[in-house]
């Protein structure tokens, strides 16, 4: 008889049981979905009609089961729990589970961090199967390990589990956790056709915008349960704004004058008369040039906006064929196809690399020797318009075959491919320059909210050049093939054997090329391989011109909104216009020049097998499950890139074996004590792995990577207690330890010149300063860093979790409410090799410096909680999330370790159910409009950004079959 709390709601929501969970190893979590009404503490008995979870209520009892019957680690959100939060993504989802933050891009998170571990050692299986997907971020595509959740609408998925322990059947790669999704099992519904539709306006009130968010299910199935089909779709457009300023970091220089008093001798005159070029700069000869010359300033201090326009579409289908009930057959496709463009519009002052012509008036310095105040003269004053295109397609292919040999062996055959790929045929920058501005101030006393005073108007056309053009397409694709067999055979009862075998291939490729150039004098745009082309009468010549003059025709007027600014900041000015400033210079006709280092790729195959053995019974009157194996895995990498100019490919293998031990005991039906030991590994970054480096001629840095890296090596412990004192409610708290044997690390020599590394001139960027000023190449110091295996390092941490429905104490108005909480608290310590800041003004930065700090994307503490009502027809929830301060690891220009301030998101819910069909909804999300704090040295707390995003308002309605 079929069992059914309501019909489906979103039949994507429906069960974890069949085909998902099996393919993931999961197979005692089947009957927990399956089951949502069980006893808990109950024996596991045989479901054999299938059970429709529905209901928030339902769905927590849901992902209680899998988390009670799995022997190691596991946490889980079923069916509605998913759908039912203003979850923009999958890993706004993930971020409910304990032990378990977000970072976020564009106001929506984007990757995971499991336990104090980063995205790059999370493994990811969407069906089974272990893929990379790929987005873009502030800076570039995606070019590591982490798996981009943001590509994802969490309509598309019936359940999220997370393995916080690790198993020998468990695909290995993974420090922190490996995450199992899984879209769907048509056997598993009613018979007949389900259909579903979902349709929301998101409203965004910094961008004042109102998109679209549809979602729809169509799925049959026999009478006989033999064969079923399904499909899902969801689309999603918002329009995000991003208010705030940056620097750009902070970094130390000598100016041309402090208060009047020159720093340098013997300067040389330019055509107006100013002695701010050559000369010497004689250390001691003037006090308050040298203090400022060792302070740390604001790079590039600007206001600006950022306008985020995201498109997301997604389609899954499933087909499921049971001819008998000793076989199932499964094929699951995905599709995702996520387009996001980012304009930018910035007004700024350029100090990096031109304070040699900067007058420094005024300068205040505070206890971080952080020269927090100033007025300059002779500054570069600028304003730049950007636009990234970019789009990310992701699908996946994957058939699984699941085979009852007898009613003791069985086995899974699984395969399939994925590919993601992420391209940005877009990205254009377009920048005017006034490079004599006079009366220029910042003001960093409130380091998050400057006042930014432009004295030369910067809404006059004539003050302006348009002195730098900017195009640099680039693209990432990752590719997966993986084909896997399983068996399991039970020898005797509560005994079982699991051995299986494995094959993986993983490909990563990018490509960057460039269009850039600088702008010579009278408006010349020739310019080949770094070197100008137009004579120096035209760049200096006798109208000094360095770029094209601006017309009210190349420009438009730029107004800041609410950006968090103090009173007296400047709110509005000039940026190049870029429809008109692209065909005058007939930017995109340009040919495409290779960013040779920036044109390498990673092939990497893993093979290997595992042996396990499973167990349940009872010893000394004390009931016990575990599981004992042992995993081996040989790893082959073929990495190529630029090496001393020319494309070198480097080959490698290493081989693991990787036990692992999980044991759960039962004092009483309701407590469950587990233990795990585990050798687990990751392996390096893919941008790591790659020879050769490319070279940043902006900062003076040459950044290679490391063909030969080992890969992160750590033992884990773990240790948890949990009580289900109730239906529907947990108490638990566990402790784990990860020993990490080896992580790898930025090393860096700060002292070379650019001959020194062996890279062409070509790899620089044609507009950067080392490209266009030869003699920078020699004479100016660089840095170089790569990537080398570090020492160990340590990770300690608790996190407690606690589910209660308050129904377990009273009826009623009050006995609707419940709670859901968890906290985490990580003590970490890991030893960085750093560059210092300089200690002689102007000088060389110092020899790498040793920093003990937290691991990189470690926070202390985080913590999550969200209250809810549900009387069945009604029902709300309020959800707060704290993730504390954290570093990401080395910065540049002599900062020490940067990284973001703490942080708190509210959400919230209200469904009203109209009838037993319709349903109406209100969401909130980030309803505080909290803003982002991103700091450049983890001591100095020096700004780098500060930012927010606006709150959004989803309104809708949702309708079921």
């Amino acid at each position: 008889m079929l069992t059914s709390v309501s019909r489906i709601s979103l039949f994507r929501m429906a069960l974890l049981a069949g085909g998902g969970l099996a393919a993931s190893g999961l197979a005692q979590a089947q009957e927990a979905v399956a089951a949502p009404e069980a006893q808990v503490g109950a024996d596991d008995a045989a479901i054999d009609d299938a059970i429709v979870v529905t209901g928030f209520r339902q769905s927590l009892q849901a992902a209680i089961n899998v988390k009670k019957n799995a022997v190691g680690a596991v946490d889980a959100i079923v069916a509605e729990d998913i759908a039912k939060f203003p979850d923009q993504n999958l890993a706004e989802s993930l971020q409910r589970i304990p032990g378990i933050s977000i970072s976020r891009d564009a106001g929506e998170g984007r990757a995971i961090t499991v336990r104090g571990l980063s995205s790059q050692f999370t493994r990811v299986r969407v069906n089974g199967l272990e893929t990379v997907a790929t987005s873009t971020d502030g800076a570039s595509a995606n070019r590591d390990r982490a798996f981009d959740f943001n590509v994802f609408a969490s309509e598309l998925f019936s359940s999220i589990v997370v393995h916080k322990t690790a198993e020998a059947s468990l695909d290995e790669g993974s420090l922190g956790a490996v995450v199992d999704l899984s879209t769907g099992n048509p056997l598993a519904g009613k018979a007949g056709f389900t259909g579903v539709a979902s349709v929301v306006g998101t409203y965004n009130d910094l961008s004042d915008y109102v998109g679209p968010r549809l979602a729809g299910l169509l799925s049959w199935r026999n009478d006989s349960g033999t064969f079923g089909v399904s499909l899902s779709a969801a689309y999603q457009k918002t329009k995000v704004l991003e208010l705030g300023n940056n620097t750009v970091r902070w970094s130390q220089a000598r100016f041309d004058s402090v208060n009047g008093a020159p720093c340098f001798t013997q300067s040389a005159t330019d055509l107006t008369g100013r002695q701010n070029s050559g000369g010497t700069y004689t250390v001691g000869r003037n006090a308050a040039c040298d203090k400022a010359a060792l302070a740390f300033h604001p790079r590039i201090p600007r206001y600006g906006e950022v306008k985020h326009d995201r498109e997301r579409l997604g389609l899954t289908g499933s087909v499921q064929f049971a001819p008998t009930d000793a076989t199932k057959f499964s094929i699951d496709g995905l599709f995702s196809r996520f387009n996001a463009d980012r304009e930018e519009q910035w007004g700024e002052v350029l100090l990096r690399s031109n304070e040699r012509s900067i007058d420094v008036v005024n300068p205040v310095y505070d206890s971080n020797n952080n020269m927090i105040s100033a007025t300059l003269n002779d500054a570069w004053v600028r304003t730049e318009h950007y636009l990234r295109k970019s789009k990310t397609e992701f699908y996946q292919v994957g058939g699984t075959w699941d085979q009852d040999l007898s009613d003791s062996l069985r086995f899974t055959v699984l395969g399939g491919f994925s590919k993601s790929d992420a391209d940005i045929p877009v990205e254009t920058t377009m920048i005017f320059d006034d490079r004599d501005a006079q009366g220029y101030s910042f003001d960093y006393t409130d380091m998050k909210s400057p006042k930014l005073t432009f004295g030369t108007s910067v809404t006059d056309p004539a003050n302006f050049q348009l002195a730098e053009i900017r195009d640099r397409p680039s693209t990432v694709v990752n590719k997966f093939k993986t084909v896997q067999f399983r068996t399991e055979w039970d020898v005797a009862e509560g005994f079982t054997v699991k051995a299986g075998a494995m094959w993986r291939r993983f490909n990563f490729d990018t490509e960057s090329y460039t269009r850039d150039t600088a702008v010579c004098g009278n408006g010349g745009l020739d310019r080949v391989l770094g070197t100008i082309t137009c004579s120096a009468s035209s760049v200096f010549g006798p109208t000094a011109v360095y770029g094209i003059p601006v017309t009210a025709q190349l420009a438009q007027m730029f107004n800041l909104g609410n950006a968090g600014q103090p009173a007296g900041n400047t709110n509005a000015w000039l940026v190049p216009n870029l429809e008109t400033t692209t065909a005058l210079t007939k930017l995109y006709d340009r040919a495409l020049v290779p960013d040779a280092g920036n044109i390498r790729g990673v092939q990497e195959t893993t093979k290997g097998g595992y042996l396990q053995f499973d167990g349940k019974g009872e010893l000394l009157g004390l009931r016990y499950a575990l599981n004992a194996g042992i995993r081996y895995v040989k790893t082959e990498q073929s990495s190529y890139g630029l090496v001393s100019g020319t494309q070198a490919t480097v080959e490698r293998s290493y081989d693991d074996w990787l036990p692992a031990a999980n044991l759960a005991l039962y004092p009483s039906e309701n407590v469950i004590i587990r233990g795990a030991i585990a050798e687990v590994i990751t392996r390096p970054s893919l941008g790591s792995l790659t020879p050769g480096g490319s070279a940043d001629g902006f900062n003076f840095r040459v950044n290679s990577g490391n063909p030969f890296l080992k890969p992160f090596r750590a033992t884990n412990y773990d240790l948890a207690v949990e009580w289900y004192f109730a239906p529907q409610a947990l108490l638990s708290v566990a402790g784990f330890i990860k020993d990490i044997a080896t992580f790898t690390q930025s090393s860096v020599i700060p002292e070379a010149t650019f001959a020194q590394t062996g890279l062409p001139v070509s790899v620089l960027n044609p507009s950067s300063p080392a490209a266009l000023n030869p003699d920078l190449l020699n004479q100016r110091i660089w840095q170089l860093t790569t990537i080398v295996n570090g020492e160990g390092a340590t990770l300690k941490g608790v996190e407690v979790a606690a589910q209660i429905p308050f129904k377990i104490f009273t009826e009623g108005f009050v006995g609707n409410f419940g709670i859901l909480a968890n906290a985490t608290y990580i003590d970490s310590s890991a030893t960085f090799s750093l560059a210092g800041p300089a200690t002689t003004p102007g000088g060389a930065l110092v020899a790498p410096i040793l920093v003990n700090s937290a691991l990189a994307n470690v926070s202390k503490w985080a913590f999550n909680g969200t209250l809810y009502y549900d009387d069945g027809r009604f029902s709300a929830r309020v959800m707060g999330t704290y993730r504390g301060r954290y570093h990401e690891g080395a910065s540049g220009t002599g900062n020490v370790l940067e990284g973001y301030g703490s942080m708190f998101n509210l959400d919230a819910s209200m469904r009203f159910k109209l009838t037993d069909w319709v349903e109406l909804s209100v969401e909130g999300n980030n309803l505080l409009d909290t803003y982002r704090y991103r700091y450049t040295d983890i001591d100095a707390n020096r700004n780098y950004e500060n930012n927010h995003y606006g709150r959004n308002i989803l309104v809708g309605a949702r309708f079921k079959y």
